[in-house]
């Protein structure tokens, strides 16, 4: 939504707050960046494989075909953040596997090392206000297994939905 968009059909706050929250993510990536993980710092990142930019291996998204997380944590090189989107090198198995992943794609994002995350939708092109649940968010059992480390440390995951004015029927 370009600003002109925007002042015509008033300000939307939600977006506003989701790309603020989308920039602590970006601002923690480029630290990382520069200075590498500190201490116990690793970083869960759910993103939408299918969204516009993402670029995976062929094999990651057969095996993964709409949402994929991943762990910076040791095995990964060639971390780039860029304004928007951020490029990093993933092992699996051995293996080396670049990717592409834009800001706008992010669902998630989690520190279990100090218990902080946040949980981001992603915006469709016809998105309406009713109030269906999309099938594809992941289930709190998903989030928890997601959200916990090897430790048993979990991270607390802040939902936009919580500060969605709900329709009053």
């Amino acid at each position: 939504m370009t600003d002109n968009d925007m002042l015509q059909t008033g300000l939307n706050y939600e977006l506003l707050v989701e790309d603020a929250l989308r920039s602590v993510v970006r601002s923690s990536l480029s630290i990382v960046q520069k200075v590498g993980l500190p201490g116990e710092t690793h970083f869960y990142i759910g993103f939408s494989t299918i969204h516009k930019g993402v670029e995976i291996d062929d094999h990651l998204r057969a095996k993964h075909p709409e949402n994929m997380t991943i762990v910076l944590q040791h095995q990964f090189a060639d971390l780039i953040v860029g304004e928007d989107e951020f490029s990093v090198t993933l092992f699996f198995g051995g293996k080396p596997s670049p990717m592409i992943i834009p800001f706008e794609a992010v669902t998630s994002f989690n520190d279990p090392s100090v218990g902080f995350g946040l949980q981001f939708g992603i915006a469709d092109e016809d998105d309406s206000d009713d109030d269906d649940h999309d099938d594809s968010s992941p289930s709190d059992d998903q989030r928890k297994q997601s959200n916990d480390d090897a430790s048993g440390n979990s991270a607390d995951v802040v939902s936009l939905d919580t500060f969605r004015k709900r329709p009053t029927k």
